[in-house]
C-alpha cells in the first residue's frame, strides 16, 4: 500500500504482456493482485491462453494476492489446459510464494524461483 498524506491507497495492478519470438507470452504483474484489477488480469491472461504457445506469469513485483486473484491463475491454468498449452508462474516474493504453498496453488500449477527457469522448463 502507498501511503498518501496519511491515507493509505492500494498500490495499482500494472500488467505487461510481451510476446517472444518462439510465441510465448510473458506477463510481468506489479503492484496488488486483488479484486479490483483482476477482471483485467483474468482478460490478460485468458487472452494468453488463447493465442500463445505457453505463457509465464512474472510474480517478482508483486506484494500482495487475494483470493480474487488466486481464482484468475487457477482459471488461466484451467483454459491452457483444455487448449493443450503451459500456463507457469515464476519468481513470486515471499509473502505471495506462501499464499500460493498454503492454498495448494504451487501443486496444481508449476512455479519456478526465476522466469528464465520458467521458460526453459
Amino acid at each position: 500500500m502507498a501511503d498518501i498524506e496519511g491515507a493509505a491507497v492500494p498500490e495499482r495492478l500494472l500488467i505487461t504482456r510481451t510476446t517472444r519470438g518462439d510465441g510465448v507470452d510473458v506477463v510481468v504483474l506489479a503492484g496488488e493482485v486483488d479484486l479490483d484489477g483482476s477482471g483485467q488480469l483474468r482478460d490478460v491472461l485468458l487472452s494468453s491462453v488463447q493465442t500463445a504457445s505457453g505463457t509465464v506469469v512474472d510474480l517478482s513485483e508483486v506484494g500482495f494476492l487475494d483470493s480474487s486473484g488466486i481464482n484468475v491463475l487457477i482459471s488461466a491454468h484451467q483454459a491452457a489446459e483444455a487448449r493443450g498449452v503451459w500456463f507457469r508462474l515464476a519468481a513470486p516474493q515471499h509473502p505471495v510464494e506462501r499464499v500460493l504453498r498454503l492454498v495448494g496453488v504451487d501443486t496444481l500449477i508449476a512455479c519456478f524461483p526465476t522466469v528464465e527457469r520458467a521458460l526453459a522448463a
